[in-house]
């Protein structure tokens, strides 16, 4: 299923606090509008672009990406960029795209 951007700025348009891939922090999402979704850590700001995301779901619903929240990181910037891809998966994860994490996942586990 494609990633619908309509309900990504519908559930982060005025901001969220989503929960990170362990579950024991929050990235906080200060916006969105149609080109990225806008976040900000008490160290810095920065945005994920909507196409990075599209082409991880993308990948993901081929198979190329795994949908194990570590391998994934891994995946989006060999695939993708080499940028935000923990916040990224963050992200994709809240959404619903991503596993549970489960601890560490060899990447021979996966294949």
């Amino acid at each position: 299923m494609p990633l619908n951007w309509s309900l990504v700025k519908q559930k982060y348009g005025k901001g969220a606090q989503v929960p990170t891939v362990a579950g024991r922090k929050t990235l906080q999402v200060t916006g969105v509008d149609d080109e990225q979704i806008y976040i900000r850590t008490p160290l810095w700001t920065s945005a994920v672009k909507r196409s990075h995301l599209e082409e991880g779901v993308r990948l993901i619903e081929e198979g190329v990406i795994s949908r194990d929240p570590g391998l994934f990181v891994e995946d989006y910037r060999v695939y993708i960029v080499d940028d935000r891809a923990t916040s990224a998966a963050h992200i994709l994860h809240d959404l619903g795209f991503l596993d549970e994490d489960t601890g560490f996942t060899s990447r021979s586990a996966w294949c």
